[in-house]
């Protein structure tokens, strides 16, 4: 095993995601020289996954409301949030040259849609700047107070004067977030949440004529949980149900929640029945597509979840608006877009610093907060990475 010297670097990030290059540019503006350690062959491929169909950067709307979206984690994270959100996220697009609009539900992308131009110009501004990033340098856990690393060129052991850990959460391990970390920070007294899918899909089982909808969008409806209900998409798939709709609803789903579909939600439920009233000789799939016009996609899983379906116009508008859905449970932990659980709240100061382990923060989807795809996701993880990264500069100047 190799030591490398505490010089050249000051600062150690590992893990080339969001979180970590925003860190990285905070200690190298200060003036620091940065070693950003990353165990895939390239930096954020979970960034660039998820920009594919187009990346959701932010959502455009006041502070107040952008921070309901992180529930009980909105009070730590206010602060970080405060100094870079929405529109500091926007500004800091325009910085790279990528110019951004705002959809119609306020929603923010970059007018180039896809993530890697917005990367490539953010890495190339990183190297300008002197940040030094090592590919396939996978972080192992610790040796007495040094990290270790397996490279391309042998183990490595590093003791940085301070280290950034923005490794992600624990899903789509594919892409580098495979939660790894847990049990090297348990060992030194770091208290973890443990691990739960978050933005994600759930299982169901389907009959055989469904087979012919899946990856069908389910359009105009509302998803109604608890007291909740939601005007949203989302996609009947071979496996269940996925898509944004239930990525918004899916902590209520995995903690016991019901849900419920409105199929009709422009309509009220005496309108409805006396629509279907009138139904004459017609089908009642005929009738549901004339007189409600119902796509193909909701009238099946009308048929579906309803069935039998009552003949009473009265009963089978009721159902229309309060269609209960039976689900089986969460898809599996790495399928999911993002995790909840990670670092708790108790293990970090307000400066994000680990309270077990002094000099050493951490920022991102590791931290134990959880927020909805739409930009939430996003922005938290710019938001901490920027801010345990200025905490890093802070205690690289005051610690000797």
């Amino acid at each position: 095993m190799t030591d490398t010297p505490q010089d050249p670097f000051d600062a150690l990030i590992v893990g080339a995601g969001p979180a970590g290059l925003m860190a990285a540019e905070e200690l190298v503006r200060a003036g620091h020289r940065v070693l950003m350690a990353e165990a895939k062959p390239s930096p954020a491929r979970k960034f660039l996954m998820a920009g594919k169909s187009g990346l959701n950067l932010t959502k455009d709307e006041p502070l107040e409301t952008f921070l309901g979206a992180y529930d009980e984690a909105a009070g730590w994270l206010r602060p970080m949030l405060a100094e870079f959100g929405p529109a500091e996220v926007q500004d800091w697009a325009r910085g790279l040259e990528q110019e951004v609009f705002t959809g119609s539900s306020g929603r923010v992308f970059p007018t180039a849609m896809k993530a890697s131009p917005l990367l490539r110009a953010w890495l190339k501004r990183l190297d300008s700047l002197g940040v030094t990033l090592r590919t396939r340098w996978r972080w192992q856990g610790f040796d007495g107070a040094a990290l270790v690393f397996d490279t391309p060129e042998g183990r490595r052991r590093l003791r940085p004067r301070i280290t950034v850990l923005a490794l992600g959460g624990a899903s789509w391990s594919r892409l580098g977030s495979d939660g790894a970390w847990a049990p090297w920070l348990a060992e030194r007294g770091v208290a973890l949440a443990p691990f739960q899918p978050a933005n994600m899909g759930f299982r169901g089982d389907w009959s055989d004529h469904m087979a012919r909808h899946f990856g069908a969008p389910v359009k105009g409806t509302a998803l109604c949980v608890g007291d909740r209900r939601l005007r949203a998409e989302f996609v009947i798939s071979e496996r269940g149900l996925e898509g944004g709709g239930i990525y918004a609803v899916s902590r209520a789903l995995r903690e016991g929640a019901a849900l419920a579909l409105d199929l009709m939600p422009d309509l009220a439920q005496a309108e409805i029945s006396a629509r279907l009233a009138r139904r004459g000789k017609a089908s009642l799939a005929n009738h549901l597509r004339k007189a409600l016009r119902l796509d193909p996609a909701r009238i099946a899983l009308l048929q579906e979840w309803g069935r039998p379906l009552p003949t009473e116009p009265a009963q089978l508008a009721r159902l229309l608006k309060a269609l209960p859905v039976p689900l089986q449970g969460p898809r599996p932990l790495d399928e999911a877009i993002s995790t909840a659980g990670g670092i708790a709240r108790k293990a970090l100061t307000d400066d994000l610093e680990l309270r077990a382990l002094p000099g050493v923060f951490a920022a991102g989807e590791m931290l134990d907060w959880e927020a909805p795809t739409g930009g939430y996701l996003l922005t938290g993880c710019l938001a901490t990475g920027r801010w345990a990264g200025r905490a890093a500069v802070q205690a690289l100047s005051t610690r000797s």
